[in-house]
């Protein structure tokens, strides 16, 4: 397979104290601090960039969920959203003990507003020196909706309707300024060009917005956007958009196939298929034998209790499962829900096809929340990414580490240099800005922003 322009490997990390592992965070070697410790996020980053990773990419949410599932809520499922920062404050502070790395949040087209959302990513990224991103959204959690005075969470098409033109405004108001708009020219006293600032006048079903954009161009243009949903619209928007997607398969075969038709969909948007890099999301469980790996596996596997086990899988599932015994055959996964879309199509292929007990199933979802995981050595971790890079899976990969730091530093000092050996992963940075590690093109300052935009 031909890799494109760019023939280094993406590898990303989520930057999460507890770890993948939804027992991760009770192991021995795992972090002491966590809840509202800054430093154990710096570590992380630290460790991260030293290892030459793209970046880090905070997935958020807008409630704290599960308290009605109790002992899933007092395990501390890191998706419950307990203790969390704020990803662009945290990010922004991250930013000034980093270099290279790049910081990518996550926020809601839903509950936003695109001015103040285009002015908080534009702030990280020029804070940052070029290295921002933001992961697109539309929300996926029923709830949330209840935070923001609505009653629920507007239907699928609604809410990405609404997602594809605020992603349009933010990308009108990010071109507000040229890079060259501020001379700040003291002989002159020619602060800035007026020439060089245009209004957006956005008119559109759901929002009206006049700019410019109270904040200047960053070094990478605009920062990087990524998105993760991978439903019919959620390929729409990564297609047209997207500079990165964060993707879930639960095989290679499934993941070569999406691969195939969401890089397929951008030639209709004027884009080429390398400016959108699919980074497939794997747990990592990584010991320096097989019985090393498969014992550490096996540990946290072994403190998932099976009313834990139930509560995770009705909730990861959208389903009702208090009636059931763990050692009953799953039922297959039926009927549309609002939210939780990837994770119900994911395992509902699994269950239609293996047939497995409640019990099988929340051991198979659990450690990599329905996505790919690999048990090995790293070198046999290298072989499986490599596969998957040559086959035209993806174009690297979102790195979940099960418990923190130790998954991270199997990554970054075992992992990492196998794949550098094979020529596969940079040695060092090759610029300055999120797109230049990357490999995706800086955007050109759109001629006629009013245009550009879609505004109907």
């Amino acid at each position: 397979m031909t890799l494109g322009n760019n023939s280094m490997m993406n590898l990303l990390t989520m930057p999460d104290p507890f770890g993948l592992h939804l027992c991760g965070w009770r192991r021995q070697d795992s972090f002491d601090k966590i809840i509202n410790h800054l430093d154990t996020y710096v570590q992380i980053a630290k460790i991260a960039e030293r290892g030459k990773l793209d970046g880090i990419f905070i997935a958020d949410g807008n409630g704290v969920y599960g308290m009605d599932k109790p002992e899933l809520f007092e395990a501390n499922w890191p998706a419950n959203m307990t203790g969390n920062f704020e990803p662009l404050t945290l990010l922004s502070a991250l930013s000034q003990h980093t270099r290279h790395l790049g910081l990518i949040a996550t926020a809601s087209t839903t509950f936003e507003q695109p001015y103040l959302l285009a002015r908080r990513f534009a702030s990280l990224d020029m804070i940052s020196g070029g290295r921002g991103g933001w992961n697109v959204v539309t929300s996926s959690d029923g709830p949330d909706a209840l935070n923001f005075g609505l009653e629920r969470l507007p239907d699928r098409k609604e809410r990405y309707a609404r997602c594809m033109e605020f992603t349009e405004v933010v990308k009108g108001l990010w071109d507000s300024w040229a890079a060259d708009a501020f001379p700040q020219n003291k002989a002159t006293g020619k602060f800035l060009d007026r020439s060089k600032v245009r209004e957006l006048n956005h008119k559109g079903k759901y929002f009206t917005v006049k700019g410019p954009l109270c904040a200047a161009r960053s070094a990478q243009g605009q920062p990087v956007l990524y998105s993760a949903g991978q439903s019919e619209m959620g390929r729409e928007l990564a297609a047209r958009h997207s500079d990165g997607l964060f993707a879930v398969a639960n095989n290679k075969e499934v993941a070569m196939r999406d691969y195939a038709d969401i890089k397929g969909r951008m030639a209709k948007y004027g884009r080429r298929p390398e400016q959108l890099r699919i980074a497939a999301y794997i747990g990592l469980y990584i010991g320096e034998t097989t019985s090393e790996a498969q014992e550490y596996f096996d540990q946290l596997q072994a403190m998932i209790t099976p009313e834990v086990g139930l509560q995770y899988l009705s909730r990861a599932l959208r389903m009702d499962l208090s009636g059931y015994s763990v050692d009953d055959p799953m039922p297959e996964i039926v009927g549309e829900v609002v939210d939780g879309y990837s994770n119900r199509t994911q395992m509902g292929e699994v269950i239609k096809r293996d047939r497995p007990t409640i019990r099988q199933t929340y051991e198979r979802m659990i450690p990599a929340t329905g996505s790919v995981y690999f048990i090995g050595t790293p070198k046999q971790a290298a072989d499986f990414m490599e596969d998957w890079y040559r086959s035209g899976a993806c174009d690297g990969f979102m790195v979940g580490n099960p418990s923190q730091p130790r998954g991270l530093l199997m990554l970054v000092d075992r992992i990492v240099p196998e794949l550098q050996r094979r020529g596969l992963f940079r040695k060092e940075y090759p610029g300055t800005t999120l797109r230049e590690t990357m490999g995706v093109p800086i955007p050109v300052r759109r001629p006629d922003a009013v245009a550009a935009t879609g505004a109907a």
